[in-house]
């Protein structure tokens, strides 16, 4: 089924546009103010989360004299981590402010200080992501040593990444729980190696950050339940931050490497919507809106369920396919494509 469904987008992507254009479609979508700032409402939202990260501070000190109270701040803390991380991806996107400065500014403070990764790495990272989703050898979110995103990938697998593979949709959803970790694991060895635009300040801001947030924790909890929070809170905002990117081009339409496809198809037909709604909006962060956001990475996060509308009806007149299902599907679509990838290893070993 789900070879299937690929076969189906690989036939559409090679097909002729019948007259749909990228310039045509952003041309509609700047004439009706939808790429157009709004730092008003991008200042209330941060405004919002960084009030978050004081009421779970407060939170964690109120409760320090009960334990299990604590891990549930844990929980809280790894839910306002992640959305400090949808603050860094807007800023990184040029979203909120007009000015580069303020959107750095932005960046900086939420990604190196807020939540420990370097602001610098990520955008590097998802800036080729974003040239190239779901391309072989270029989109380094699919350059996942322990999972297989084809047949011909997962048979190259050897040792435990072989095991893992072949059984990677039970494997999936653990592996999630490593993100966050990873995150701050690549961002230290990005820093190490000078690449950084504010290499000084990034460096300066992370250090900051992990004084004061295992100072914090250290000061407050004994040695061993500090150690329990802190794997409670990177598990859990691993988990949180996995779950909210798979939906976006997990088991969509993955291109052979150079592939030559037009800008407006590629963006399309390997992203995957979820179905809006205020809860899933900002669950999201406006990611769910995955489609309008790689067609246009600056459009301001609230501008995306107006912009959904006109896309999407854009694409329909025009036979491109826009998939959007329910976040429930998406992670059945998802797990039900790595199952499939995996097969060829479980075959070889029975």
């Amino acid at each position: 089924m789900v070879a299937q469904a690929r076969a189906t987008l690989i036939e559409d992507a090679g097909q002729r546009m019948d007259g749909a254009s990228y310039a045509e479609l952003k041309r509609v979508i700047k004439e009706r103010g939808l790429l157009d700032k709004r730092p008003e409402r991008a200042l209330a939202r941060i405004l919002i989360v960084d009030s978050l990260v004081v009421a779970a501070i407060v939170a964690f000190i109120a409760v320090r004299e009960t334990f299990w109270l604590e891990c549930l701040v844990a929980l809280f803390f790894a839910f306002v981590t992640t959305q400090l991380g949808f603050v860094g991806h807007d800023a990184g996107h040029r979203q909120p402010f007009g000015s580069t400065r303020l959107n750095d500014l932005s960046g900086l403070i939420h990604g190196n200080l807020l939540v420990g990764m370097s602001f610098s790495w990520w955008l590097d990272k998802h800036n080729r992501h974003h040239s190239r989703p779901n391309e072989v050898d270029s989109d380094p979110d699919i350059d996942i040593p322990m999972l297989a995103f084809s047949h011909e990938e997962a048979l190259n697998k050897t040792g435990a990444r072989r095991f893992i593979s072949a059984h990677q949709a039970f494997f999936f959803f653990p592996l999630q729980t490593l993100v966050a970790l990873d995150l701050q694991k690549s961002s230290v060895i990005f820093l190490t190696q000078g690449k950084a635009r504010y290499q000084k300040t990034e460096v300066a801001l992370l250090l900051l950050h992990y004084i004061a947030y295992f100072g914090l924790i250290f000061a407050v909890l004994p040695f061993w339940q500090g150690i329990v929070f802190v794997l409670i809170h990177k598990l859990a905002a691993g988990l949180y931050l996995g779950s909210v990117f798979a939906p976006n081009h997990k088991g969509m339409l993955i291109t052979e490497h150079d592939c030559q496809i037009d800008f407006l198809r590629r963006q399309v037909l390997t992203a995957r919507n979820v179905r809006a709604g205020f809860i899933t909006d900002e669950w999201y962060g406006g990611l769910n809106y995955q489609i309008e956001h790689h067609l246009f990475p600056a459009m301001p996060r609230g501008n995306l369920a107006q912009a959904q509308r006109t896309i999407r009806a854009y694409c329909e007149e025009h036979g491109v396919s826009y998939h959007e299902t329910s976040m429930a599907q998406s992670y059945r679509e998802i797990l039900l494509f790595l199952h499939e990838m995996g097969e060829p290893l479980r075959a070889s070993a029975a």
